[in-house]
């Protein structure tokens, strides 16, 4: 008797929290909204919410999150189309300029290397919205593409973070002053020179901006600026601080996304696929986006330079493995 009646209070609270939750649905059901631009249907608070977490750990290592953005429109939102690289220059432009703000204000935005970046990446944008268009509207195709991309820069910062570590169990690392400001730089056709903390840093301009300008064609299709892309050769190959990066790459990726989203909008390329951004969702995105970068912006002087590459580092390898899984069972007949 006593199991049944345990059994009977254990069904009738399940039944309860079954009512419970279907009458937070249908609260929540009213937050549902559709965006005609790309045919979504989400919650009106799940973009801003979403970017906010992913802007504030992204944006310490000088990136937007806008890598991460497009698969989430593609695999969990189902926006596929070509307009969805320019919803993504959207959310660039909505969210960025806060975070900039507040390397300008601590003095951790390397002008030097923010003009060798936009001067490079800028007229690479009009040919990547080109490839994007004629050779890339296939959402299949598109994700093998951007599973390239992401095993490229997950590889890359996961590299740098690997470095790291060795050189602070060997002792090599140097903690120098907790407030990190850049001292002075200088820039030229030849090198370019950055002083940060108590260390210089020089790198050869051209191959630099030569570099640029691919990573401009890159980020032109993909929909991230390139500022994704040259953050983590920065920091891994240039041995450049993250901290000096982070401002130039935020800075460089919302100028390209400006001109990159013009060109999604206004400029007809003579076929009939529609790329032009959902502006209202790519806002939405952006407002979550503004938050979280300009708390990444605050928060990176506290954070680690290690954590930070570690963190980004296996959030692209993941979503790489898994956009270019598909891809690599056809090819192998698995």
């Amino acid at each position: 008797m006593l199991i049944v009646n345990l059994q009977l209070l254990a069904y009738r609270a399940l039944q309860e929290s079954v009512k419970l939750v279907r009458k937070e649905y249908v609260m929540f059901e009213h937050f549902i909204h559709h965006f005609p631009v790309s045919g979504v249907d989400t919650y009106l608070f799940l973009p801003p919410l979403v970017m906010f977490v992913i802007s504030s750990l992204t944006s310490m290592g000088g990136v937007s999150g806008a890598f991460i953005l497009l698969p989430f429109q593609m695999s969990v939102l189902g926006y596929t189309a070509p307009g969805v690289s320019a919803t993504n220059f959207v959310y660039n432009i909505v969210s960025i300029p806060l975070g900039v703000y507040r390397h300008l204000k601590e003095r951790r935005l390397s002008w030097a290397l923010f003009i060798v970046l936009v001067l490079g990446t800028l007229p690479g944008v009009f040919l990547g919205y080109y490839i994007r268009i004629i050779y890339l509207p296939a959402p299949h195709r598109f994700r093998f593409f951007v599973g390239l991309v992401l095993a490229y820069l997950g590889g890359r910062t996961l590299q740098a973070a690997y470095r790291d570590l060795t050189n602070a169990s060997s002792g090599k690392t140097s903690k120098g002053p907790h407030k990190r400001v850049i001292l002075r730089e200088k820039v030229s056709l030849l090198k370019t020179t950055i002083q940060f903390e108590n260390k210089e840093y020089t790198f050869s301009t051209l191959p630099v901006f030569s570099l640029s300008m691919l990573v401009g064609i890159i980020g032109g299709a993909y929909g991230i600026g390139g500022g994704a892309i040259m953050a983590p050769f920065c920091i891994s190959v240039l041995n450049l601080p993250v901290f000096v990066v982070s401002g130039a790459a935020l800075f460089s990726t919302w100028v390209t996304s400006v001109v990159a989203a013009l060109f999604y909008a206004f400029i007809p390329i003579g076929t009939t696929v529609d790329a032009a951004p959902d502006w209202f969702l790519g806002m939405l995105f952006g407002l979550g986006g503004m938050g979280g970068i300009y708390l990444g912006a605050r928060l990176q002087k506290w954070v680690p330079a290690v954590i930070i590459k570690i963190i980004l580092g296996v959030a692209i390898a993941f979503i790489a493995i898994r956009y270019l899984w598909p891809g690599l069972q056809q090819l192998l007949g698995v």
